[in-house]
């Protein structure tokens, strides 16, 4: 571990994010498997639920806004998706940005109830500096204010064969990596940032992601959160047969503690109960509200470190090439905080506060009617449900690629499902309906007709005109 201290100090890194790498460092070379097992683990009994709080009414809102902060996290590029910048900086709306909407929400809700809730963004350091920039232009007002920005560390990557730092003389860059959003504890610490909200009066804070547009700053949830006096709450949602495969929230049998369980925790033997959505009802939304005095304290008890269990991903130095040497990367999860405090809690929330752009299918859906930005700034289904989409993964899979082959995101209002086999273009006035699959074998892109496609299966390219998509177009950023 020597190594890596001098390393990470040599870097410029805090002791609260050395000695949060050495938590995890310690449970890798422990031999820590991470396991938790059904018999140690109860079903979570019935939760409150948001649509059942009115909490707010009556509540001094502006008081209420005054001490809290709502932080969003930006530290992500979108690689998945073909981006290179900040993935907020996508246009997703209205040609607007996922920062652009939610520097507006906060902006609208300063203005409505004359109260000056504080905004964080958690950058990494690949986002700081567009993220700024765009800051910069786009909204001067908030740029200058105070601890607008949360740089994220970094952590070294552990060579798989020998647990010493990795070494890549070739790119040193490459010899770090993300330590995952857990890391907003150290990050808050280290930085200074949690002694000085907590001075000037800040009490809650409101965690999300940057690309959940669904996850806005809700007055019945905060006021809920603070008449609770609980130190952590972490909004959940009903479990389906689509999440079954995904983590859920437990009850810890020997303290009794809130805990999340990722599939990578589950024993082979357990995954029956595992995927059992009416034993093991909710998932973690990852939205959360943190009490900072709370955090403050339980931070001293535990020496400056939020003991969280170690997620472990194997890969190697060079992501881009397989043959370079294996590496670990070690990360946390910051939901998996709820075990850290003794009055932990959660609150069941519909499902459209769990909307996350994590694919182009997302946002093909989210540039269409189907959603539609309301004064506030939030993002909200025009319809009672999203239609499904599934887009050729080899045509649409990144930014880039399905923009070239829509010039305009077609009608989907009516649409129920839209399935897309080939290169398919999109123009102004195409209109879905119903159940919808458009196949082309064809290698050049087909353009649609403009006009509605109800209940059909549309094979294309056969006596169409082949139209070929414009080639290099760039994702749209702002």
């Amino acid at each position: 571990m020597d190594k890596f201290q001098k390393k990470m100090k040599d870097a410029g890194l805090t002791e609260a994010a050395i000695a949060a790498f050495r938590m995890n460092y310690d449970q890798l070379a422990g031999g820590a498997t991470g396991l938790l097992p059904e018999k140690e683990i109860d079903a979570v009994p019935e939760l409150p639920k948001l649509i059942d709080l009115k909490t707010s009414d009556g509540v001094d809102k502006k008081e209420l806004l005054s001490a809290t902060a709502v932080l969003k996290l930006n530290g992500g590029l979108g690689t998945s998706m073909g981006l290179e910048k900040a993935k907020s900086l996508l246009i997703v709306k209205d040609n607007k940005t996922f920062l652009d909407l939610i520097a507006e929400q906060i902006k609208y809700t300063r203005k409505k109830f004359d109260s000056n809730v504080r905004f964080v963004l958690m950058n990494s350091f690949s986002t700081s500096d567009d993220t700024k920039e765009h800051l910069s232009k786009a909204h001067k007002d908030l740029i200058g204010e105070e601890d607008v920005e949360l740089l994220q560390n970094k952590s070294p990557k552990v060579d798989a064969k020998t647990l010493e730092p990795a070494s890549w003389p070739q790119d040193p860059d490459l010899e770090w990596c993300p330590p995952g959003h857990g890391d907003i504890y150290s990050s808050l610490l280290g930085s200074g940032m949690l002694d000085r909200l907590i001075k000037s009066g800040i009490k809650y804070l409101f965690v999300s992601n940057s690309d959940n547009l669904g996850a806005t700053l809700d007055l019945d949830l905060l006021a809920y959160f603070a008449s609770s006096k609980k130190g952590f709450v972490c909004e959940v949602a009903e479990r389906t047969a689509a999440d079954k495969k995904g983590g859920h929230l437990a009850k810890r049998k020997s303290d009794g503690r809130l805990v999340l369980r990722e599939s990578a925790m589950c024993p082979d033997e357990d995954k029956g109960d595992f995927e059992n959505i009416s034993k093991h009802k909710y998932f973690n939304t990852n939205n959360l509200w943190v009490n900072l005095p709370s955090l403050k304290a339980t931070l001293d008890k535990s020496k400056g470190v939020l003991q969280l269990p170690l997620i472990k991903n194997k890969k190697t130095v060079n992501p881009r090439d397989s043959d370079t040497p294996a590496v670990f990367q070690l990360e946390t999860a910051m939901g998996s905080a709820i075990e850290c405090f003794n009055d932990a809690g959660a609150v069941v929330v519909p499902r459209d506060r769990f909307a996350p752009v994590k694919t182009c299918n997302d946002l093909f859906a989210l540039r269409s009617d189907v959603y539609e930005v309301t004064k506030e700034s939030t993002v909200v289904l025009a319809v009672p449900s999203c239609p499904m989409i599934k887009l050729d993964d080899k045509h649409y899979k990144l930014v880039d690629k399905l923009e070239a082959l829509t010039d305009a995101p077609p009608s989907l209002i009516a649409c129920k499902s839209l399935t897309v086999k080939g290169p398919v273009k999109f123009v102004k006035g195409v209109v879905i309906k119903g159940d919808v699959t458009f196949e082309n074998e064809g290698k050049e892109p087909v353009s649609l007709e403009r006009k509605t496609y109800e209940n059909t299966t549309e094979k294309l390219g056969q006596t169409k005109a082949k139209e070929t998509a414009p080639v290099g177009a760039q994702p749209a950023y702002a």
